[in-house]
């Protein structure tokens, strides 16, 4: 009986652990955020918007938040599921490369007739270096 109890009451024993371990299946993918709340509310809000954000009282980003979950929320039961969640984390970054694909198109369209051709692109990306 003394053993047994010796057995529960060391560490490693056979008692029942103390704190709870996080298991992951193996080769699962292992999701790492970035430091900070930044990469959340870039992907929530999209990248100029989290700045716009960023300058805002709490109260002013408390009430605008409100009208944003309200823009989710596509059954407007008044509640967010996960799938709402998702399609418009999916909206947000594909308006954000959109808007990308625009802002750098102009860049390396040189001639400005609505494509870029190879050598354009060489030049603009690589520009100095050729």
């Amino acid at each position: 009986l003394a053993l047994l109890l010796l057995l529960l009451l060391l560490p490693g024993g056979l008692g029942k652990p103390t704190a709870r371990q996080e298991r992951a299946r193996p080769g699962a993918a292992q999701h790492e955020d970035r430091p900070g709340f930044q990469y959340d509310h870039e992907a929530f809000l999209g990248k100029e918007e989290a700045r716009s954000f960023d300058q805002l009282s709490p109260e002013e980003s408390r009430e605008r938040l409100g009208k944003i979950v309200d823009r989710i929320d596509d059954n407007k039961d008044g509640y967010l599921t996960t799938e709402e969640l998702k399609n418009w984390i999916k909206r947000v970054q594909k308006r954000y490369i959109f808007e990308n694909v625009a802002k750098v198109w102009k860049d390396y369209d040189l001639n400005k007739d609505n494509k870029i051709a190879w050598e354009e692109y060489k030049q603009a990306t690589y520009g100095y270096y050729l």
